[in-house]
Order: C-alpha cells, then structure tokens, then sequence
C-alpha cells in the first residue's frame, strides 16, 4: 500500500511514522518544510483541560495525552517532550475553580494552590497575589512541535518512507478510487491513499476532489522572545497571556485578547509587542527579554470546532486528519487513523468526528 500524506505537521508526521511502522509505503507531501508551518507556531500545549465542550472530545484528548507518554518512550523523549504541568489563573477564578471541580469529577488530575505557593514550589519568577487560586494540572505538558516532527520524519524515511518537501499538490485523479498526485515540480506519483493533513490548506486539498471541507477562519499571533535565561519552567494561563517556554534562551507567547486585534488590522510588530507588556507585567524578569519572531497564521478549525478524521466513503482511498487540536491529538490521531487505513479498523473514539458529517 502506498500513501501519500499531504502536509507534514505534527498530524500528517504522526500518521506518516504510524503508518511506516505497520508496513506502508509512506511518501510526505509538504509545500514548506515539515514542521515549518503552524505546527512551529502553536503553543503547542498537550492538555485536556481546555477540552471540555464535550465529553467525546475530552476523552480523546486524554488518550493523546497518555498517546505522548508512550511516543517518548518509543522515539525517546530528547529535545521535544516537556512534561512540567501548567499552571493556570484568572482575574475572576469562580469559572476556572469550577472548571476543576469538572475535570477532577471526570478523574482528572487537578491541584489548587495559592499565589504564594506557587512562588515557592513551582515558578519563582511569576508574580501572583499572594492568596489567588491557582490551578495546577500535573499531567499536562508541552512539546517542541518541529523538533518533535523532524524526529518522526527522520524515523520514517529510516524506514523506507520518502518525502518530496517544498513543492505543492495540485490535482488529485480519483477514478473510483485515489490513483494519482500530481506535484508542482511537475511530478506524478501513483498512489492507493491520501491522507488530507494539510492544515489551513486543508480545504483546499479536499477541494481537489470535489468534496468541501468546511473550515473556520481563525487566525492566531504567536511570537518568540529571547532572553539571556528562560524565567519560567512551564506553560501557564496568566490573565490576559499565555506563556512557555520554548527551549534554553527562548520563551513562547500568545493571547487570545490579541488575536481579536489581528483582523481590525493592526500591524503584527505592534500585536507583538502588546503580547510582550503583557507578559512583562506576569513575569518582571522577561523585561531584558526581546522580540526576536512574530507569525499570524490561520489555525486549522473544522466549522464545528471538532476534528475531521478517518475515510470520506464517497472517494476510497482518500483520508482526513484536520484538526484545531494536533499537538495534543497528533500521537493519537496518527495511531488510531493508521490502523484504520492499514487494517480497516474504525475505532469507536473518533465516532464524533468522522469527516462524514460534513457531508451535504
């Protein structure tokens, strides 16, 4: 069996590198760099938590959590894996308290400290009122979404996968079922599956066989600072900024308050340096920090929120991984839709989100 995997983000890595290991002949597709794309510019934070609009969705994510664990002890867990926990806080925390009484009701592990007490376990640098509840989530983590994506592509090809990176798909011929991808470069590969991880383009490459992909526009800013020594040890909910850091010398930002100024077209510099105050004002330490990347990109959001994953009956052979969600689904999402396509195996956890539903 021979797949084409369109767009080698953290989802089409993942499924890429499953699908490698249970015998099929792989061959990534990406019009960039794998992991170059939004992958590189998420805030790639492995949770749960922020999960809960259905019990579905939240089970699922729990799976990529435990998903990860057993990926770090697969490829080892070197350069990529970060399981630190988050911490989270708010100006009003009835909602986030109660939130916690949710999630801990669904056997989720959740902790409750104090401003003060966090200080003096868990991050030194952040400054909280002493007596704000805080809640802390143990089993959270974050990733380096590229690093993590160089190292299941380079396993991949160790194995006999093969990639055709910087060059784009423009036309999928389907005569009853996938046949053929045709590259930008000129290039024609027979194939028997594609696999449609392609992100915000997603739509578009679903569009090649006449089937549409409802898509939100939701754009997102993220920017890097770099700093002499990274302040704080975990990714965190402050007010009005999110923070992590994103290796030795580097820290990773992002407000949703700030993607709402993207479309009144404020310029990116200036968004970024508002993410910058704002966390400046969270973590004093980050004021000898400095802008050193900012990326708006368009997060790659089925019109329902939910993923779209698993086989389009109406075209065989052709496949979906699309989802708002990768970095934490991505482990889950490659293991489950591989064996889907290699065994025909439907597993019962993407019953929710099967791409079917966006069928007219």
């Amino acid at each position: 069996m021979k797949v084409a995997v369109i767009g080698v983000g953290i989802l089409g890595a993942s499924v890429g590198w499953n699908l490698s290991r249970l015998g099929a002949t792989v061959i990534f597709i990406d019009a960039d760099q794998p992991g170059e794309g939004v992958t590189n510019w998420s805030f790639s934070w492995v949770n749960a938590s922020n999960k809960t609009a259905r019990k579905s969705y939240f089970d699922l994510n729990v799976a990529g959590m435990a998903a990860y664990r057993e990926l770090a002890d697969a490829i080892g867990p070197d350069s990529w894996w970060y399981p630190n926990g988050h911490l989270r806080w708010a100006d009003d925390p009835a909602q986030l308290l109660k939130t916690a009484d949710l999630l801990a009701d669904w056997d989720y592990r959740v902790e409750v400290h104090t401003g003060a007490e966090v200080r003096r376990h868990l991050e030194p640098a952040v400054a909280i009122p002493d007596e704000a509840p805080v809640v802390f989530y143990p089993d959270e983590a974050w990733v380096h979404g590229r690093q993590l994506v160089g190292r299941l592509v380079g396993h991949a090809v160790a194995s006999g996968a093969e990639h055709r990176f910087g060059t784009a798909v423009r036309e999928i011929v389907a005569d009853g079922s996938i046949r053929t991808v045709a590259l930008s470069d000129g290039t024609r590969l027979d194939v028997d599956v594609v696999v449609n991880a392609a992100g915000p383009s997603a739509a578009h490459i679903a569009g090649l066989i006449s089937r549409r992909l409802p898509m939100r526009r939701e754009p997102g800013v993220v920017t890097r600072l770099s700093c002499a020594r990274v302040p704080v040890h975990r990714a965190m909910h402050a007010p009005h900024i999110e923070i992590r850091p994103d290796g030795k010398d580097s820290v990773v930002l992002h407000s949703r308050e700030i993607d709402a100024l993207i479309d009144t077209g404020e310029d990116p510099a200036e968004l970024a340096r508002r993410l910058h105050q704002a966390a400046r004002s969270v973590v004093p330490e980050l004021s000898s920090s400095r802008i050193s990347q900012t990326r708006v990109v368009e997060r790659p959001i089925p019109i329902d929120g939910f993923p779209s994953v698993g086989a389009v009956p109406s075209v065989p052979g052709y496949y979906e991984a699309v989802s708002h969600s990768g970095i934490t689904l991505g482990p889950v999402i490659g293991r489950l839709l591989a064996s889907e396509i290699v065994a025909g195996k439907r597993d019962e956890m993407l019953a929710d989100f099967r791409p079917e539903r966006f069928v007219p």
